[in-house]
């Protein structure tokens, strides 16, 4: 065992990492429940569209909306598992005075509320209506009676959870990861602090939006006390693909997003550039991963004026059959000694083959929060990607800094969190990091 773990608070009763997660919700995340109904407040501008994607929820094919995934496995679901249509992110801040015990309490009380909602049940035994009536309900409801939808929930740990002005209140200082810092400034950055970084998070994905959102305002409500909600987004049409099955989707430029994707079946791929392994440190993140988020404005209406032959230039792409400009199909590898391909093209500055081999797992979203005060759409991507150090990340974005599409992006939010290794039945999501 690890010297951390004597590192914890005085206040905090003893607790091992092998305490099974519990088969209820805690007192705390109970309390949660009844008092933090108003938690979960949603991006901006998001409602109008909210009710049209769940329109297009309940068009979806019965078998496809019957679809679920374990909570629990050897890594956390949300990863190599088949891009879903809709996505709640949400970054949480631990409340001040919170400690050792409060968070771990926190991780397994949303283990237990994880594994029911993944499988299409309510957030505890008494959901929504078999509670008592003069009190409010466990469950929000908004998801009653909705299979699950291809539900997944993925946690992550920030930097700022293992940095703490209080000391080491939650005894993982000397845990923290080497390769968890905050990611560097980038040529094109225009972040917004309300809507980055943050000591947890949360990606819940799923093929109805109503799913993905009931996940993340119910988790919300059992933070209650613990953490609180910093900024959340929500996102429509995945502007990536994970399994070989799935067709290439198009981002908001329209232009296929994901082609070289890493997939699922491609073990070789994931070990040597998606999960970190024993070897790496810390050893309690073997099997899980990093995962970066960027909120990328679309400068959409100026995009559209520019004439298709300079889009596919920009690009290095067929806007159309998706196929690279120096020939051949979609899955045809570009040919950068071909003159068609611009040295700026985007195509180019972020293939494998000019990034010494660097790859990276991409799940990006499209969103649209409404319009600005210049009545411009407020749309673009959001983008997510795992690696396995984000020194992978950081090489490919700095590569960017000439890409051609930059004039018509700005990326305003980012973060960085460690994705641990998925949960076992009977512990909790992250246990290893408190072993």
């Amino acid at each position: 065992m690890d010297d951390s773990s004597s590192a914890r608070s005085d206040s905090a009763p003893e607790r091992e990492a092998g305490t099974p997660a519990p088969s209820g919700l805690s007192r705390r995340g109970l309390l949660g429940l009844a008092l933090g109904g108003g938690v979960a407040t949603l991006t901006a501008g998001v409602g109008a569209g909210l009710a049209g994607g769940v329109a297009l929820g309940r068009a979806r094919a019965e078998a496809e909306s019957q679809t679920s995934y374990d909570f629990f496995g050897a890594h956390q679901a949300g990863i190599t598992t088949p891009v879903q249509e809709h996505l709640h992110f949400a970054s949480f801040d631990m409340m001040p005075r919170t400690d050792r015990d409060d968070l771990i309490t926190l991780l397994q009380d949303w283990t237990y509320a994880a594994s029911r909602m993944t499988q299409g049940l309510e957030v505890s035994a008494t959901g929504a209506v078999g509670g008592d009536p003069e009190v409010p309900p466990d469950d929000t409801g908004e998801a009653y009676g909705l299979p699950a939808s291809g539900l997944t929930i993925t946690v992550g740990f920030g930097p700022t959870l293992f940095e703490n002005d209080e000391g080491d209140r939650y005894g993982i200082v000397d845990r923290r990861p080497q390769r968890l810092e905050r990611l560097p400034a980038f040529l094109g950055d225009d972040l917004v602090p309300e809507a980055s970084h943050g000591d947890l998070c949360i990606q819940a994905c799923a093929d109805d939006p109503q799913v993905a959102v009931h996940a993340i305002r119910n988790l919300s409500r059992i933070a209650f006390g613990r953490a609180t909600l910093r900024w959340s987004q929500l996102g429509f049409g995945k502007t990536s693909r994970t399994t070989a099955d799935q067709a290439t989707p198009r981002n908001l430029f329209g232009f296929k997003d994901g082609t070289a994707n890493i997939l699922a079946d491609d073990t070789v791929a994931l070990d040597q550039h998606v999960w970190s392994s024993e070897s790496d440190d810390p050893a309690w993140m073997a099997g899980g991963s990093y995962l970066v988020a960027r909120k990328i404005a679309m400068l959409i209406e100026t995009w559209d004026r520019v004439r298709l032959s300079e889009q596919d230039a920009i690009i290095g792409r067929d806007k159309g059959r998706g196929a690279p400009l120096s020939g051949g199909d979609e899955f045809t590898p570009p040919d950068f000694s071909h003159a068609s391909i611009d040295r700026d093209a985007h195509v180019r500055l972020a293939h494998p083959d000019q990034n010494d081999g660097i790859r990276i797992l991409r799940r990006g979203f499209n969103y649209v929060d409404g319009n600005n005060a210049l009545g411009r759409l407020d749309a673009g991507l959001f983008f997510l990607s795992y690696q396995r150090d984000p020194a992978q990340f950081v090489t490919l974005q700095r590569r960017l800094s000439t890409d051609l599409m930059s004039e018509y992006i700005r990326h305003v939010g980012s973060g960085i969190w460690a994705v641990p290794p998925g949960a076992t039945p009977g512990s909790f999501v992250g246990a290893e990091l408190f072993a």
